[in-house]
């Protein structure tokens, strides 16, 4: 299983919650070389002030758990 596939694993298992709550999230890219996922909020998680929270506090944590060699999870601008 290559990053990609590892990566969109875990935001499978982070998308239920975040739908909960009306919103969404997909993979932007996996930059390699700084071990870090790009990722972009959609729904009523895109804009909330809550957003950098979900992304450091939950999906942040939960791919870090799952794959310890990404080191950061970032909102693409």
């Amino acid at each position: 299983m290559d990053m990609k596939e590892k990566v969109n694993a875990v935001i499978e298992r982070v998308r239920p919650a975040l739908e909960a709550d009306g919103g969404g999230i997909e993979l932007v890219d996996i930059l390699e070389d700084e071990m870090a996922v790009v990722v972009n909020l959609t729904g009523a998680c895109q804009g909330c002030p809550m957003s950098t929270m979900t992304i450091k506090g939950y999906v942040e944590q939960t791919i870090i758990e799952e794959i310890p060699e990404i080191k950061e999870v970032r909102l693409a601008n």
